[in-house]
């Protein structure tokens, strides 16, 4: 008999390289940031800050939108299909922002990438190719990736810019989408058979259900935080003597080490049905660490101490929640309920950055972290009603498609 307490070799390879999908577009996406605001300056409509702004934003707005229907998408026609959709859509916007002119064409190019939005579909495809026992390890992988890129980025952007351009960096990221398509089609196992169940109903029920409704407020209130958080972090850095270019001597290890110490905890949890306590205690730790960031923060050694203690409640969130989410979620939809997830996170990120930024602007920055330890504050105690998650026997599906493997 399969040992339950390890993954199977089909569950880490389609893990690993759904991870490596996510990995792949974010990295692109993450290259532009720190440099693009300084580089348009030099375009045509760079002058204005509001069109920088909508062009840095339109990819959020887009992908927004087209979640919901993209992951109801991947339930009736499949997760591949849809996977490969949304990273050609994003490399053909990849590809029109390398030949852009003008800041426009930029804003068109960035609409587009935004469109091709799969996070609903992969996370769907990783919940179908993992036992509820291993899900959140695996959505694990898919945030500790999202976190190192993210790192990393902050270290290759200025070299890379340096040597191909803005152009460059907007062609690499259309050349990582190919790749990515290139994992979906050749590397990433089968799906389990599609459950075909269309019933009005399954909107009503993934809509309204409370457990759902916890979660999607989690992921709402998780990511505004951690926007707001960093409009105000990096000029803390600076106010304490670090230089933007050593940021990343922060951010980096932080990162590294949270996803280390972030694992145990949950392993620990999923094997004792412990996963609500988990989530209560990682929102008090979030609300706790910008309470540290308002008045315990007097050096640069004390704020990176405080940010990797972010990151690990941060990890932890962000990989349990969708994992619940494809748990509570009927099988037959749960594309469209890690679209609706995916939404509310989005739309957390940035009701986040512009809430951040007011807040910074009319309060000063202190009030940035106040806030954000009230809204962790508030959201746990609407999760303290929840149930534990109980967890489902291995579908018939997972176990052919797992032994299809060997």
């Amino acid at each position: 008999m399969k040992n339950r307490n390890r993954m199977s070799a089909g569950e880490i390879r389609a893990s690993v390289a759904l991870a490596s999908i996510f990995a792949l577009r974010m990295f692109g996406l993450f290259l532009i940031l720190p440099v693009f605001a300084v580089h348009a300056r030099g375009m045509p409509g760079g002058e204005d800050a509001m069109l920088v702004g909508i062009a840095l934003g339109i990819y959020g707005l887009t992908q927004g939108l087209l979640q919901i229907p993209m992951g109801a998408a991947s339930d009736r026609y499949g997760r591949k299909q849809v996977i490969v959709a949304g990273l050609v859509v994003f490399a053909l916007g990849s590809f029109i922002a390398a030949a852009a002119a003008d800041v426009l064409w930029i804003i068109i190019g960035r609409a587009l990438q935004g469109a091709g939005a799969i996070s609903a579909a992969v996370t769907a495809f990783i919940a179908d190719s993992t036992r509820d026992e291993h899900r959140t390890k695996a959505m694990a992988l898919v945030g500790g990736s999202i976190g190192l890129t993210f790192a990393v980025s902050l270290v290759a952007a200025p070299v890379l810019y340096a040597a191909i351009g803005l152009g460059g960096l907007f062609t690499t990221t259309g050349i990582l989408a190919i790749a990515g398509i290139a994992v979906v089609l050749w590397v990433v196992p089968q799906a389990p058979a599609k459950i075909v169940h269309e019933d009005a109903a399954h909107w009503r029920e993934v809509l309204l259900d409370r457990q759902l409704l916890r979660l999607n407020a989690g992921i709402f209130v998780l990511h505004a935080v951690q926007m707001a958080m960093f409009v105000v972090v990096p000029v803390l850095l600076v106010e304490l003597g670090l230089p933007l270019p050593q940021h990343w001597k922060v951010y980096l290890p932080a990162v590294i080490a949270s996803f280390a110490l972030m694992l145990p905890p949950i392993v620990i949890a999923e094997r004792r049905g412990r996963m609500r306590l988990l989530l209560l205690a990682a929102g008090v730790l979030m609300a706790v660490v910008q309470l540290g960031l308002r008045w315990l923060a007097p050096s640069v050694a004390a704020l990176a101490v405080w940010l990797l203690v972010f990151f690990i409640a941060f990890n932890i969130l962000e990989a349990s929640f969708p994992s619940l989410t494809s748990r509570l979620a009927p099988v037959s939809a749960r594309g469209l309920a890690l679209g609706i997830y995916n939404t509310t996170q989005a739309i957390g990120l940035a009701v986040g950055a512009a809430a951040g930024g007011w807040l910074a602007e009319h309060h000063g920055s202190g009030s940035v972290f106040v806030c954000a330890a009230l809204a962790m504050g508030l959201w746990v105690a609407l999760a303290a009603g929840m149930r534990e998650v109980p967890v489902r026997a291995r579908r018939s599906g997972l176990a052919a498609a797992d032994s299809a493997l060997r």
